[in-house]
């Protein structure tokens, strides 16, 4: 049995626990998608904390794959060196640096999340077809030639990541995001070769896959984050998932980041509760025999002992939950009798033993020394 503070090898990678930090949209990116100072400052805190990966936000491609004007890009050689830095202060703090990859498609060109209003002076919107999510504009459908770029823009984006100093890459294909838009037949009406049944929705993103394998070095793992379904009716589902996980995996993913929904908001109805995503999780690593990991409403530390130990999924990556305690790892390796497995930063060790000591006062009704 697996065990949330064993180490994980994948490739020429060691995971020092199955902790991970899940990307996480900041929308505060320089105007040419370049990191700033709060990236920095977000992402260290992460690792000093203890998680043994910490990746990136989805980072764009290409410009026009961007979500919002604040987000991240690598479409270019000048963008290299702000990432070599975010890399570089994760790596030290003695995590894994990962960044997420991707394009926005029809849900770009918004303003930052917080406003969720088209973004000013804006840019074109393209997708599989020109089917509006929502709100959003509708897009221009792509044409052929169009499509069959995209695999070496992903290709290029991840060869600057390598550069940067990443150890993992993740290849966006969840959450309504343009691979996701090529998937799920809520989106995609298209009749030729990137659309009608399976095979053709799945084209793309196992193509964008062969391309970033092809770019990154043999000792990187490549993961795939999906949306293991739709939650609609008529859309992308588990059992589609799986086998999409089993042809990623002979063309190199080593692990899939099993999520979900996104194609359609207003229409999806999500069972949410505690690990709600996890069952996909479970049934891709089951199905197409490769790693998996797990998201979503994961809190406390013996739930996600649970669903490493019971073999549900090989990681859990955490976002809303280490956003509220950067030392989740810390507490939680106490919190399950292996303290020792995952320490807090030596700089902080008198400050939280001294700590320590006077909770327990405090429960055990010890009194204080004298000061």
């Amino acid at each position: 049995m697996a065990d949330l503070f064993q180490p994980l090898t994948q490739r020429g990678v060691t995971f020092a626990n199955r902790i991970g930090v899940s990307p996480m949209c900041m929308y505060c990116a320089a105007d040419d998608g370049r990191p700033t100072d709060w990236h920095l400052a977000h992402l260290l805190q992460r690792a000093i904390g203890g998680a043994a990966l910490v990746m990136a936000e989805a980072t764009a491609v290409t410009a026009e794959g961007r979500i919002t004007p604040g987000d991240l890009g690598l479409w270019e050689e000048a963008q290299v060196a702000g990432h070599a830095r975010l890399a570089a202060a994760i790596a030290h703090a003695g995590a894994v640096p990962a960044i997420q990859i991707g394009h926005a498609g029809r849900k770009g060109s918004r303003d930052v999340g917080w406003k969720d209003a088209p973004a000013a002076p804006g840019w074109e919107i393209r997708s599989a077809s020109d089917i509006p999510m929502g709100h959003f504009a509708a897009p221009r459908a792509m044409a052929d030639a169009e499509v069959a770029e995209i695999p070496a823009l992903f290709a290029a984006c991840a060869a600057r990541a390598v550069r940067a100093g990443y150890r993992v890459i993740e290849v966006h294909g969840a959450h309504g995001y343009l691979l996701h838009q090529f998937l799920s037949p809520l989106s995609n009406r298209r009749n030729d070769r990137w659309g009608g049944d399976f095979e053709g929705r799945a084209r793309l993103t196992l193509e964008v896959v062969r391309a970033v394998r092809a770019a990154i070095p043999d000792d990187m793992p490549l993961w795939l984050r999906v949306s293991h379904t739709d939650w609609v009716e008529g859309g992308w589902t588990t059992e589609e998932t799986v086998e999409l996980a089993r042809r990623a995996k002979a063309a190199g993913v080593d692990l899939v980041d099993c999520s979900s929904g996104g194609i359609d908001p207003r229409r999806q109805v999500i069972p949410v509760g505690p690990g709600y995503q996890v069952p996909g999780a479970a049934a891709v690593r089951a199905g197409a025999g490769i790693a998996t990991a797990a998201v979503g409403m994961i809190t406390e530390p013996e739930q996600a002992q649970a669903i490493v130990a019971e073999g549900r999924a090989d990681m859990v990556l955490l976002a809303r939950a280490v956003l509220r305690d950067p030392y989740w790892p810390v507490r939680a390796a106490a919190a399950l009798g292996r303290a020792e497995a995952v320490r807090c930063p030596p700089q902080y060790e008198r400050g939280w033993n001294a700590i320590a000591k006077l909770q327990m006062r405090m429960e055990t009704g010890e009194p204080f020394p004298a000061l």
